[in-house]
């Protein structure tokens, strides 16, 4: 049996552990795992200093060690990840939410949504895009399409969680093909990994995101091409729509939104540099 350990020992004992297995946020990591085995926040865990683990509370958090180490991102070990400010579920059906998706929440919000405004979320995954827009807009309405009912089932949770499901809907299929009507507002964060990139990312990503989520085709620009030519039928005419793309992709989906009648009306970068979040017009 392994000798009894305090939580100082513990997160020690946790840091190396996840150092030697590469991880790169290892400090943090540790924590949140053994927050999460004694129910701490950070100020508790502080505040237990040298308490002593029980045997149940040593061994639960070494499994949880075990699978960070073997490459299980932490939001997913514990079911969530915080995004925007708030807590949202997540599973091995959605995309893990990340701060660089912010970057699409603060452009939308730069612009006040109409009285009564619809919002429409294209590939919701979590439901972190919409829930987060129509937390911060009371009066919006919205609706989340997806092409796994299991992550609208993630998106239909964390919108009650968040206490926004009387105000969403949430339809199963590829892009506009279940959505009727206009919307004052459109965005997506749709698969943008060419398909042939996705064997080279990091295991955190390629193990344990969908890959339907990931996969944007040949050139990862295949979704932006299936929006682009059916926003027009469903943006309101004073409507906007905003897209997350990837790393260097900016130009390229900008062509493909100038093709199809949009104009680039503003960008936003991330805390890396790169455009990150693209906002359209319709053209005149």
């Amino acid at each position: 049996m392994a000798a009894a350990e305090s939580t100082v020992a513990a997160l020690a004992r946790g840091r190396a552990l996840l150092v030697a297995a590469d991880c790169v946020d290892a400090s943090l990591d540790a924590r949140l795992l053994l927050q999460a085995v004694l129910g701490f926040d950070h100020a508790g865990l502080i505040l237990a200093g040298e308490r002593m683990l029980s045997a149940e509370d040593m061994a639960r958090y070494d499994a949880l060690l075990l699978r960070r180490a073997a490459d299980e991102p932490v939001s997913k070990i514990l079911g969530v990840r915080e995004f925007y400010g708030r807590p949202f579920r997540v599973t091995a059906y959605v995309l893990d939410p990340r701060a660089d998706t912010e970057t699409l929440v603060e452009l939308a919000l730069e612009q006040a949504l109409p009285a009564g405004g619809h919002v429409l979320d294209l590939g919701s995954g979590s439901g972190a895009l919409i829930c987060t827009l129509l937390a911060e807009w009371p009066q919006a309405t919205g609706v989340a399409v997806d092409l796994s009912p299991a992550a609208l089932q993630v998106t239909e949770e964390n919108a009650r969680a968040l206490g926004v499901d009387d105000r969403l809907t949430v339809l199963e299929g590829a892009w506009f093909a279940p959505v009727a009507g206009r919307f004052d507002l459109i965005v997506s964060n749709p698969p943008y990994i060419p398909s042939g990139d996705i064997a080279g990312l990091q295991p955190e990503v390629r193990a344990h995101d969908p890959h339907l989520a990931l996969d944007g085709g040949p050139d990862g620009l295949t979704c932006y091409r299936a929006i682009a030519a059916g926003a027009a039928a469903h943006l309101a005419p004073a409507g906007r729509i905003i897209v997350e793309v990837g790393a260097g992709q900016a130009a390229d989906v900008s062509s493909i939104f100038a093709g199809a009648g949009f104009h680039l009306s503003a960008e936003r970068r991330d805390l890396g540099g790169h455009i990150r979040a693209l906002q359209f017009g319709q053209l005149a």
